[in-house]
């Protein structure tokens, strides 16, 4: 596992570098595509063994694929249906160890194992989700969810 050598190995620590950089890229850009398309990039360059990190976008009452980073991937998704719709249907971050075992789960990877999904709140509603998949079974932890919800709450001041 090659891991960037700007980051200590304080996982608390490095992810308050990844959001600094994150805000650091976004100042002043006033496109949201732009902004997303770095924050894919910026986290899948941080996480170690993912195998996806995006986003999708609501667009008539659906998630639509937006920038990502890895394989292709389903363009629409249900609101309340796999874990993405789930997190928008709840308003609320999606953990999920395995997700072979998450109720309706949509394989559109089936390298994926697991997964965490974070809503985009703005201005009290839900404009999208970031959604990470990893190959390993019950990659994401509280640590990884705190910080997660933590960047997206800032990603959406540019949003």
């Amino acid at each position: 596992m090659e891991e960037s050598l700007l980051y200590s190995g304080n996982r608390n620590e490095d992810y308050e570098l990844v959001i600094a950089q994150l805000q650091a890229l976004s100042d002043g850009v006033n496109n949201k595509i732009s902004v997303l398309s770095n924050a894919s990039a910026l986290l899948n360059d941080y996480l170690h063994t993912i195998n996806w990190v995006g986003f999708y976008l609501m667009e008539n009452n659906e998630l639509v694929l937006g920038p990502f980073q890895g394989k292709v991937a389903c363009t629409k998704i249900s609101i309340g249906k796999g874990v993405c719709g789930t997190a928008v249907a709840e308003r609320k971050t999606q953990r999920v160890a395995d997700v072979h075992e998450f109720p309706g789960h949509i394989a559109c990877d089936s390298a994926s194992n697991s997964e965490i999904v974070v809503p985009l709140m703005k201005d009290d509603e839900c404009i999208g989700v970031l959604d990470i998949d990893s190959p390993i079974t019950n990659r994401f932890d509280e640590v990884d969810e705190t910080y997660l919800n933590k960047f997206a709450k800032v990603l959406c001041k540019y949003l």
